[in-house]
């Protein structure tokens, strides 16, 4: 495949139409190089801006096939898309077709059901039609709060958690300890044991450590803009200065753009907390795997010495035995012959 480059990229996008082979074609290319997730992503943004409103589909089918396709590989594009699909489902509805935002929020729909992103997040995403009704009903709202409660609830109860309910209790009077939750190491080692696991590739942990280090609770612009939030929109008592509907609808519309921005910012910390307990979990196991290396690489180190301590005695034997052979140098000479023996009669003369 050919190298990355934005050039590169801008180029394939431009010769991009909506036909499966040349979607699956692009989205195969960029999964390949997915360490560039972050700019693809960014790029890919950029010049669906730029295109006809009728080619924006075509650019949410091709994210949607990326996604999917590279939650195998890894997190990379699942998150770094989050970031940016508000957006993109704002310009790809704008001054479309019907047809056209039927297609696109069917995509949303298809990412709810299979779990591909929250259900709440895919709700903060369709907020961002143009045209979408800015001020809900009362009852609509209440609707909203109760399934963000429920889901909430259903949440902490995954996680072991004794949830009462909320309608039959009173309310707390104390906050819980948190020594009562479980550390990250403490969830890591509770994590089933794979038997059949191999030993983790270092450098896919040290990538995704590098990845970790530009993560949600690193990114200093965001977190600026919810400090900066305006007071009202987290202070209950601002309610009673309100005089006027124009007022209401302007207060109404500061929280619905805090909530948003809050809820994807949650969205990516929860992502990142996942994204940290499975590089967690790898890390447990790389090292772990590394300990057993270890005392397998010390068995054998104590071997190599009882061998190499036998082998000394041998030596030791082997050298004992060479000295107490006879000395080769006192022997006749027999290069030149032996001395002849001497004839009978000499034997008898004598």
């Amino acid at each position: 495949m050919s190298s990355f480059s934005d050039n590169n990229f801008v180029k394939k996008l431009g010769e991009l139409n909506n036909t499966q082979q040349s979607i699956q074609t692009l989205s195969l290319w960029l999964i390949h190089h997915r360490k560039h997730s972050k700019t693809i992503v960014q790029v890919w943004l950029r010049e669906m801006q730029r295109v006809r409103a009728s080619h924006r589909l075509t650019f949410m089918y091709l994210a949607n096939d990326v996604i999917q396709n590279s939650k195998k590989k890894g997190p990379e594009f699942t998150k770094d898309f989050a970031t940016v699909l508000p957006d993109a489902y704002k310009f790809a509805t704008k001054d479309a077709e019907e047809k056209v935002k039927k297609s696109v929020d069917r995509i949303l729909g298809i990412w709810e059901e299979r779990a591909v992103y929250s259900k709440h997040f895919i709700e903060q995403i369709r907020l961002c039609k143009p045209g979408a009704t800015s001020v809900p009903a009362e009852t609509d709202l209440k609707i909203q709060r109760k399934k963000k409660v429920e889901e909430y609830v259903v949440t902490l109860k995954k996680k072991g958690f004794k949830v009462q309910n909320a309608e039959k209790s009173a309310p707390p009077t104390k906050r819980k300890k948190m020594d009562e939750m479980p550390s990250l190491r403490e969830e890591i080692e509770a994590m089933p044991k794979d038997e059949t696991q191999v030993v983790p590739d270092a450098e896919e942990l040290v990538k995704r450590l590098a990845d970790l280090e530009h993560s949600a609770s690193s990114d200093a612009a965001v977190r600026e803009k919810i400090a900066a939030l305006p007071p009202e929109v987290s202070d209950i008592n601002h309610l009673s200065k309100i005089t006027d509907k124009e007022t209401a609808i302007k207060l109404f519309r500061q929280v619905e753009d805090a909530c948003i921005l809050l809820s994807e910012y949650n969205f990516r910390l929860n992502a990142e907390l996942e994204e940290r307990k499975q590089v967690g979990k790898i890390l447990y196991d790389f090292l772990t795997c590394q300990k057993e290396q270890v005392v397998k690489g010390e068995e054998k180190l104590q071997e190599s010495k009882q061998r190499l301590e036998k082998v000394g005695v041998v030596r030791e034997e082997l050298m004992s035995h060479i000295r107490n052979l006879p000395d080769l140098t006192k022997l006749p000479d027999v290069e030149k012959g032996l001395a002849p023996l001497p004839s009978a009669g000499d034997l008898f003369s004598q």
